[in-house]
């Protein structure tokens, strides 16, 4: 620690307590980097405030004496956002966890920001309500950091993502202002509805603290059915089976997976599991609708499956009898689990694109990775009815070029128009990319909007643009 550092520390703990700030040397190796595998850093300390009041003290001082503040969640992100900074300070929400109240009638939840995911989930589920965001990491993410990245998951289908599921937010900003945004209403225009600006924002523009989320009714039954689609044209096939299923459960239509043959073979093996259908199929649909009965909700999905069968767009389909059945069918799905063990490193990608366009992106992305490395191992899967595709590449089978891929995959997604981040965020890694889903103009606003919440820049420094973009080229006259 240098000796400029200690009286900032001293300060520090004299707002927190000593129990609340952690010295950098003795911050634990979790703290240090998120899963995106990016480089761990050692901040100056680790800072667990108690309260909101708390996290205010401790901003005021940052902005006083110029400290960055890096915040952290659960540290599941895989962008970098929660990488902390050498020169700052991090902030975990660990301790702020509690869910303060549910309110049945309005079917509203208030929470910490610190709470994980699944603590509000089994809050919901225990007064026969349903919380619409569903994540892998559920156990370990954090309310704040899914507001903070916006996720997405299983649910977006049926409810949207974080921002859909937001009613109200408790925000301090980087001088340690407090925004009492916590107003439990549908209908406010009460002029800039400032809780959008937080939510997505990971981090860069206010600490997200507390929330009110908006709950569901759960579910009286599900049934689950995975389904092979016919061809020739398979994705076309799974957009009109999509629709067909909309069309008969409205509203109602809970996950609509699409897993391409290689993820498939992939999962497969992986996890040592028998071929679901007689023959293997190019492209496979999960699919999870929900009702109020077991029976009449297999009676009328058996139906509607009928009549995609007929009209050419369903060549096989199983559907679970049996919870466990469904467990199983999910299983193929929930490979992703496996990837960092199978491939080493894996080079994710997790893209939006117009929904009509997803397979022809799908073939084109593996298309040009076939001409360039011709023994790459490439899977393509993702929550299509919502547009979203994950493609995942063995870093080992492209003689480790992650930044090739990248440009390639990347490049791809502009000349589609679609987005570079559908869940995960920007971070550091995906920082470079930016532009190939942002206008100048878009940067430009959302830097002025930056420069106007965190004038000093000292929020989240260097994720989604760097704090400081050099000058614009100017040609000698």
């Amino acid at each position: 620690m240098s000796t400029s550092a200690k009286p900032f520390l001293q300060a520090l703990v004299d707002a927190v307590g000593a129990d609340a700030v952690v010295p950098g040397a003795e911050v634990a190796p979790r703290h240090l980097s998120d899963w995106s595998g990016a480089p761990p850093v050692v901040p100056l300390a680790l800072v667990r405030p108690r309260s909101t009041a708390e996290v205010a003290a401790v901003l005021r001082l940052c902005h006083a004496h110029r400290v960055p503040v890096v915040p952290q969640g659960g540290l599941t992100g895989l962008a970098g956002a929660a990488v902390p900074a050498a020169d700052g300070i991090a902030l975990s929400l660990d301790r702020m966890n509690a869910i303060e109240s549910l309110d049945t009638a309005a079917a509203t939840l208030t929470v910490q920001a610190g709470a994980t995911l699944q603590a509000v989930q089994e809050a919901a589920a225990a007064q026969g309500l349903l919380f619409g965001v569903d994540l892998g990491a559920r156990g370990s993410c954090q309310i704040g950091g899914n507001l903070a990245t916006n996720a997405g998951g299983n649910g977006v289908l049926q409810f949207g993502m974080m921002r859909e599921q937001t009613l109200g937010l408790e925000v301090v900003l980087a001088d340690g202002s407090v925004l009492p945004m916590l107003r439990p209403m549908v209908k406010n225009n009460t002029g800039y509805d400032l809780k959008q600006f937080f939510i997505g924002a990971e981090g860069t523009l206010g600490v997200i603290t507390r929330a009110i989320l908006r709950l569901q009714p759960a579910p009286r039954a599900r049934a689950t059915v995975l389904v092979a689609l016919a061809g020739p044209d398979d994705f076309q096939a799974a957009l009109a089976l999509l629709r067909r299923l909309q069309a008969r459960f409205p509203g109602a239509v809970a996950a609509f997976e699409l897993m391409w043959r290689d993820f498939v073979e992939a999962s497969l093996r992986w996890q040592a599991l028998r071929e679901p259908f007689e023959a293997p199929h190019p492209l496979t649909a999960l699919v999870d609708v929900t009702g109020a009965t077991e029976d009449a909700l297999h009676t009328a999905l058996e139906s509607v499956l009928g009549e995609a069968m007929e009209a050419g767009e369903v060549a096989d389909a199983v559907v679970a009898q049996s919870q466990a059945q469904a467990q199983a069918l999910w299983k193929i799905r929930e490979a992703t689990a496996e990837l960092p063990t199978h491939m080493r490193p894996p080079i994710n990608f997790d893209v939006s694109l117009p929904m009509a366009d997803i397979g022809r992106f799908a073939e084109a992305c593996r298309d040009a990775l076939t001409a360039r490395w011709p023994a790459h191992l490439t899977i393509f899967f993702g929550h299509v009815g919502d547009g979203n595709l994950h493609l995942s590449t063995d870093a080992r089978t492209v003689g480790g070029d992650e930044a090739g891929v990248e440009q390639m995959v990347y490049g791809l997604v502009a000349e589609f128009g679609g987005s570079v981040s559908a869940e995960h965020g920007i971070g550091l890694h995906k920082k470079p990319y930016l532009g190939a889903s942002r206008s100048p103009a878009e940067l430009a606003a959302m830097r002025a909007i930056k420069q106007a919440l965190d004038p000093l820049g000292l929020l989240n420094p260097g994720k989604i643009f760097d704090p400081h973009p050099a000058p614009a080229h100017q040609d000698t006259p």
